[in-house]
C-alpha cells in the first residue's frame, strides 16, 4: 500500500473512532420544547388555545392554536411548549359548550408522562367556567362564556427527572443501533473497497477536465439565445414570483414558523432549483454528449457530474440572492451561514448519486426522463417547500414519514443556515441517516453505472 493510501486509510479510521466516541457520549437532552398533548370532545367545533409563560404573562407570540373539528368524537391535538415554562392556560373556544378533556401529558422526543396535576381539580382555576369535573384525570367542562379557560400547573421538578431518565434509557438503544449501523457501513466499504472507490478516484484524477467541460457547457447553453446565460436566472425567479404571488396575495398565507412567508419559501426553493437542473442535467448528459461517449479513450465517468457543476454555478448566485433578500428583512449572515457551504455539498453529493444510476438508465429505457420529470412535480409538493410540516402535528407519523425525504434534511438546513442560525450538529440523528442513505445511493448509483458503461456506445 503506497503512502497516500496509508495516510487517507489512517484519516478514515480515526474519523470512525472520532464519530463512535461521539455517539457513545451523546447524552442529549429533554430541554428545548415539549409537546402538550390533550385528547378533546365537544359538542361544538371550537378553536382551542394554549398560552405557556412563567408567571401567567400572557401573549399572542406565546401561544398556539389548534382547531377542534371532529364534533362529538375525541380528537388529539399537540402544542409545542418551551421547556421554561411551568404552567400553560387552555383557552376552550369561543362560545359555550361542554369539553372532555383526557390524556393529558407531556411528550419530549419519544417519551410521555402524564401530568400529575390532571388528577386534582384543586389545583385548576377557571374563568367563565360553569362547572367542571375530575375523575382519574379526565376532566368534564361545562362553560358559558365566549371566553373560557382552565390554567394547567407543570411541576418541572417532578415532571423532568422522569423524562430525563426514559429518555436516556432509549437514547442508548438507538446509539448502539447507530453504531452498528455505521461500524457495519464501514466495514462493507472496506471489503469492497475497490469497486466502490474507483469512481471517486476517476473524477479526482480528471478534476481539471471537469472544471473546463463545465465552464464550457454554462457558456453554450444558452449561446444561441439574445439573452445568453440570463435565462438562466429568469426562470427560476418567475417560479419564485408567482409561489409568492399565490400564497401571500392570492391565499393570504402569513408568517410560516414566524417567518415571512417570502424567506420561507426562497431559503427553501433555492436547493430545490439547484437538484431539479442538476438531475435533469446529469440524467440527460450520455446522450447530449453522445460523441464523446462513442471515443474509445474518453472517461465519460466525468460526464454526468459536469453537469452538475453546471447547474451549480447558478446556485451560487441564488444563495447570494437569498443572503441579500434575507438581510433586507433583518435576517443578517452570522457564522452559521456558512453552512449553507456544508449543506450545498450535501445536495450535490445526494443527486450525484442518483445521476449515476438515472444516466446509465436512461440510455437504454428513455421514458425514464419523463418519469423524473413527474417525480420532481410532485416532490416540490413532498418536500416543505411551501408549506410548515408541523402543520401535520395531529399526525406525528406522517411528520416522521415527510422526514425521510433526505430533501428535508437539505432544504431545512438551508433555512436553519440563513434564518434560524442553528448548526446542523444540533440535528445528529439526521445529519447521520442522511449520510447513510446519501452513501448507500452512491454506492449503489455507481454500480449501476458501471454494468452498463460497457453497453453504452453499442446503444447510443
Amino acid at each position: 500500500m503506497g503512502r497516500k493510501k496509508k495516510i487517507l486509510a489512517g484519516i478514515c479510521v480515526l474519523f470512525l473512532l472520532v464519530l463512535n466516541v461521539l455517539i457513545v457520549g451523546h447524552r442529549g437532552s429533554v430541554g428545548g420544547n415539549y409537546e402538550l398533548h390533550l385528547t378533546v370532545t365537544s359538542d361544538k367545533e371550537q378553536e382551542i388555545q394554549v398560552y405557556y409563560s412563567v408567571a401567567r404573562e400572557l401573549s399572542e407570540k406565546m401561544s398556539q392554536v389548534q382547531s377542534y373539528n371532529q364534533v362529538g368524537e375525541s380528537q388529539e391535538l399537540v402544542f409545542s411548549v418551551p421547556f421554561q415554562c411551568n404552567m400553560v392556560r387552555l383557552d376552550l373556544g369561543t362560545q359555550p359548550g361542554t369539553f372532555t378533556i383526557q390524556d393529558v401529558y407531556l411528550g419530549c422526543k419519544d417519551v410521555k408522562e402524564q401530568i400529575p396535576e390532571m388528577n386534582d381539580p384543586k389545583l385548576i382555576e377557571g374563568q367563565q367556567i360553569e362547572s367542571l369535573e375530575s375523575n382519574k384525570g379526565t376532566l368534564k367542562v361545562w362553560t358559558n362564556g365566549n371566553d373560557p379557560y382552565i390554567w394547567l400547573t407543570i411541576d418541572k421538578d417532578q415532571l423532568y427527572p422522569i423524562l430525563e431518565k426514559d429518555y436516556t434509557q432509549k437514547l442508548w438503544i438507538k446509539n448502539i443501533l447507530m453504531l452498528l449501523l455505521i461500524d457495519g457501513g464501514a466495514v462493507v466499504a472496506f471489503v469492497f473497497r475497490k469497486k466502490v472507490l474507483t469512481l471517486p478516484i476517476e473524477l479526482l484524477q480528471n478534476r481539471k477536465l471537469i472544471m473546463n467541460l463545465a465552464k464550457n457547457d454554462f457558456k453554450t447553453k444558452y449561446a444561441g439565445s439574445y439573452l445568453g446565460i440570463v435565462w438562466a436566472f429568469v426562470q427560476p425567479i418567475v417560479t419564485i414570483l408567482v409561489y409568492w404571488f399565490v400564497f401571500s396575495v392570492g391565499l393570504k398565507a402569513g408568517n410560516i414558523s414566524d417567518y415571512p412567508f417570502v424567506l420561507y419559501l426562497v431559503s427553501g426553493i433555492v436547493p430545490w432549483f439547484f437538484f431539479q437542473d442538476a438531475l435533469n442535467g446529469g440524467t440527460n448528459a450520455l446522450m447530449e454528449y453522445n460523441y464523446l461517449v462513442k471515443k474509445v479513450v474518453f472517461k465519460i465517468s466525468v460526464l454526468p457530474i459536469v453537469k452538475m457543476i453546471s447547474a451549480l454555478f447558478v446556485h451560487a448566485f441564488f444563495v447570494v440572492f437569498s443572503l441579500v433578500l434575507c438581510s433586507l428583512y433583518g435576517y443578517t449572515p452570522s457564522l452559521a451561514t456558512l453552512q449553507i457551504l456544508y449543506y450545498s455539498f450535501c445536495t450535490f453529493m445526494l443527486t450525484l448519486g442518483l445521476v449515476y444510476a438515472t444516466s446509465a438508465i436512461v440510455v437504454f429505457f428513455r421514458d425514464l426522463t419523463q418519469i423524473i420529470s413527474i417525480f420532481l412535480q410532485v416532490g416540490v409538493w413532498l418536500t416543505p417547500i411551501m408549506w410548515d410540516v408541523n402543520m401535520l402535528s395531529n399526525y406525528p407519523w406522517l411528520i416522521k414519514l415527510f422526514k425521510l425525504n433526505p430533501m428535508y434534511y437539505i432544504v431545512t438546513g438551508y433555512r436553519d443556515s440563513m434564518l434560524g442560525h442553528v448548526w446542523f450538529w444540533n440535528h445528529w440523528g439526521w445529519t447521520v441517516y442522511f449520510w447513510i442513505v446519501t452513501v448507500v445511493l452512491f454506492a449503489l448509483g455507481s454500480w449501476i453505472f458501471k454494468r452498463l458503461k460497457p453497453h453504452f456506445a453499442d446503444v447510443l
